[in-house]
């Protein structure tokens, strides 16, 4: 099985919820099974560190998961146009993969959620897209091929799945937006499935 690692970091759920429906996509793939992680959130007091095993949800990440993975689906809520601080904290320190070339080939994909409309959600796609180019990954987007791509009126974009969450966080992911990211799960594990042979 080509175990693709769906790696996120959700502050209000919505990106969890994509991190699942992009799961699902992979799982629909035969031969192809998704296995969710999350990051540690970050402290302003670097002192202070998580706990090593979340309360609740999926289970933190450890470069293992990278390094063994077919694929990578990565996942954060928008800040400023950018990835959340704990997801770019975790890929910063991903030195020693890089340094080995353990992703080189892979196939990525990322995912994102935001507050509004226009809240950077294209901007935070392509900026998640950058570490990964670095670690020589193949990225992964969505084509045009895909209905919902062309009619939806909240999130998505060729670059990856999104979703309007409003400026509350109290707007459920739209019908669209949960195609696209099931959509772009089974692309991310066709490509890695095609890749592997």
């Amino acid at each position: 099985m080509a175990e693709i690692l769906v790696l996120y970091y959700s502050r209000n759920g919505a990106v969890r919820e994509m991190a699942q429906l992009v799961a699902r996509g992979i799982g629909q793939v035969p031969g192809a099974i998704a296995r969710l992680r999350t990051v540690p959130p970050v402290a302003t007091l670097v002192e202070t560190a998580a706990p090593p095993v979340p309360d609740a949800g999926a289970p933190y990440v450890e470069p293992a998961d990278l390094e063994q993975c077919a694929g990578l689906a990565l996942g954060s809520p928008t800040r400023f146009g950018n990835m959340a601080a704990p997801m770019k904290h975790f890929l910063d320190t991903t030195g020693g993969l890089w340094a080995r070339g353990a992703l080189a080939g892979k196939p990525a994909a990322v995912f994102t959620s935001t507050g509004t409309q226009h809240g950077g959600q294209e901007s935070t796609l392509l900026t998640m897209m950058l570490p990964l180019l670095h670690h020589g990954m193949l990225l992964v987007g969505i084509p045009y091929t895909e209905p919902e791509l062309s009619s939806t009126r909240t999130g998505g974009t060729p670059y990856g799945a999104s979703h309007v969450a409003g400026d509350r966080s109290d707007q459920p992911v739209s019908a669209d937006e949960k195609a696209l990211c099931i959509a772009l799960g089974r692309r991310l594990a066709e490509v890695a499935l095609r890749l592997a042979r």
